[in-house]
């Protein structure tokens, strides 16, 4: 309770420009949780999902259930499946539908992550701001009492410095995994551009199939 009423006096003397950066406060932290969940290695490139899906499709087992349930299991396994799909039609229709259902996956890995940039970016501003208006107070009461009470002048400050520290409270972590997040969706992307590629070589017979038994880790 003692914690919960200093916190609240806290966002009250900081003024109403506290309300915004709390917000984004709890607007960040629910992106960042929903994205580290999101973007496991396991849920979108399961390290051995390319192997088993070569040994369905050389045993020929890739029935339309496989090919659904391969869709929904992870974002690998929708391009491969959509791959797989057109694989009759070519190397070259194979090659398109894979990266045109590479765009959707990499469209929905990055869902959120331009916000939470924003969020990073705009925080310290609105910290700002919230000292300058602080400021501008205290000056204004320089002006009708003088400046001989500096107790209440450093008072007026330091109110008008809590903004500040509010919004890079906010900020530096909002960087911190916004360029964590957006490093893990590149090399998702890499890893799922990599299988796509070994996976039309070997379907269109310009790469020996073995090396694709061995996963990688």
């Amino acid at each position: 309770m003692g914690v919960s009423s200093q916190v609240f006096e806290l966002i009250k003397a900081g003024g109403w420009l506290m309300l915004p950066i709390v917000l984004c406060s709890v607007v960040a932290t629910a992106i960042i949780i929903e994205r580290m969940w999101i973007l496991r290695r396991e849920r979108v490139a399961p390290a051995r999902l390319l192997p088993r899906v070569w040994k369905w499709y050389r045993g020929g087992q890739l029935n339309n259930a496989r090919l659904k349930e391969l869709r929904q299991q992870s974002s690998l396994g929708e391009v491969l499946a959509t791959g797989l799909v057109n694989a009759r039609h070519g190397r070259d229709i194979m090659k398109e539908s894979i990266g045109e259902a590479a765009s959707k996956v990499i469209h929905d890995l990055e869902r959120n992550l331009n916000a939470l940039g924003t969020i990073a970016a705009v925080t310290p501003l609105l910290g700002l701001l919230g000292t300058v208006i602080g400021m501008i107070d205290v000056f204004t009461m320089i002006m009708l009492e003088g400046s001989g009470n500096a107790a209440i002048l450093a008072g007026g400050i330091s109110k008008a410095l809590i903004t500040t520290a509010s919004g890079l409270s906010v900020a530096i972590p909002a960087v911190i995994f916004h360029r964590f997040l957006v490093r893990r969706v590149d090399e998702l992307v890499v890893t799922m551009e990599q299988d796509a590629t070994r996976l039309v070589e070997a379907v269109q017979g310009e790469r020996q199939a073995e090396f694709v038994e061995e996963g990688h880790a």
